[in-house]
């Protein structure tokens, strides 16, 4: 099925060749799961939406005229995905902005992608990226446009078995996966790499954060993944996804990664695991 998209509330694919979001990456968007016209964590998307905007000067949007466009755009599919993306809009050359400047807002509906049900249970295989986060505080935990790194961290393999592939920072502190947010179970403890630096504060990430009060947000070093004892990923799309190997470090679903699917199913993303 072919994406159908919204550009400023019309039926259109085009936007102007002058757009800062274009010429820049000057911007923002949100990746959204649908189910039958729902999305469980709309809420905390609209959030962190809110806040780039406030992070990079940009005029909020009105979160109900998303949300009117997000339905339209995936009507008739009973599991879609909506990507919003805003930009600052048409402007001259140089990278100046005009205060107050016009949002261009496109909002697209696809279909949700279909993972099998021994994802769910048996988990994924992540490829060790070479490619590194860059550190700018000002742009942590936001979902700007600017995604160079991870698309060249994307390009590391082809191996269809590999699901994702984790990334670090510079002093080899796991940042987060391409894709994906990560937790792990250390000594114990239920940990997720702190983003302050670098990378995007997941919704799915948050979510968990808020049934599990416990969890810590902390350095993690890569060397540290080969003592853990779980270790899984969150995604706003795929939700809670085990993973089964870090190169050639196995690992087995636990208990915790099983309770927080069975929350994602207490959502209502009943289709996502067996």
């Amino acid at each position: 099925m072919a994406p159908r998209v919204l550009v400023n509330g019309q039926a259109d694919t085009r936007v102007s060749a002058l757009d800062r979001g274009l010429s820049y990456g000057d911007g923002l968007f949100e990746t959204i799961r649908f189910m039958e016209g729902r999305a469980p964590l709309w809420s905390r998307h609209m959030a962190r939406l809110l806040l780039g905007c406030e992070r990079l000067a940009l005029t909020k949007p009105d979160p109900e005229i998303l949300l009117q466009e997000a339905l339209q755009v995936c009507g008739g599919m009973p599991d879609a995905v909506v990507r919003i993306t805003l930009t600052r809009g048409v402007g001259e050359r140089g990278y100046a902005f005009a205060p107050n400047a016009s949002l261009t807002r496109i909002v697209a509906g696809f279909a949700a992608p279909k993972l099998s049900a021994e994802t769910w249970r048996d988990g994924v295989r992540l490829h060790v990226c070479q490619t590194r986060w860059s550190e700018q505080p000002l742009l942590a935990g936001i979902k700007h446009l600017n995604r160079l790194e991870q698309v060249l961290a994307r390009h590391e393999w082809t191996d269809a078995g590999l699901a994702d592939g984790v990334m670090m920072d510079a002093q080899d502190r796991v940042v987060s996966t391409v894709m994906a947010n990560l937790f792990v179970m250390l000594d114990g403890a239920l940990v997720t790499p702190s983003i302050e630096r670098c990378g995007v504060a997941g919704v799915a990430r948050a979510e968990v954060l808020s049934v599990r009060p416990d969890a810590r947000e902390a350095e993690l070093p890569f060397m540290a993944l080969a003592r853990a004892s779980e270790v899984f990923l969150s995604s706003s799309v795929r939700g809670i996804v085990p993973v089964q190997a870090v190169g050639n470090t196995v690992y087995v679903p636990g208990p915790v990664t099983r309770a927080l699917q069975a929350h994602w199913r207490g959502l209502g993303y009943s289709t996502e695991h067996a």
